[in-house]
């Protein structure tokens, strides 16, 4: 399984993530560095327009990878915090005392 071999290699569901907000930007940029190197014509407008789209299809599988990552942390009971407990740990601090 892949998912274990990348859990077991230290690849945690943040990293993932991680790469795929830094993907998004890279794409942006991507384009904007291509548009910006090649001189005038539509054609190079395309060619920007396809490494932008190129770079920016990486986003959804790192997310993918991110969900099944969690989702083997979750089951294996490595993931660092759930919703559940940060849930919890918000309205134990919400509850007045006294």
């Amino acid at each position: 399984m892949i998912i274990k071999r990348m859990h077991d290699m230290g690849i945690r569901s943040e990293h993932a993530y991680t790469a795929a907000m830094i993907s998004i930007g890279l794409s942006v940029f991507t384009w904007a560095t291509s548009l910006k190197l090649e001189p005038g014509s539509h054609a190079d407008v395309a060619r920007a327009d396809r490494w932008g789209i190129y770079v920016g299809e990486w986003a959804p599988t790192f997310f993918g990878l991110g969900v099944a990552l969690s989702h083997y942390e979750q089951t294996e009971g490595t993931l660092t915090t759930s919703v559940r407990d940060l849930w919890v740990e918000k309205q134990q601090q919400e509850r007045p005392t006294g």
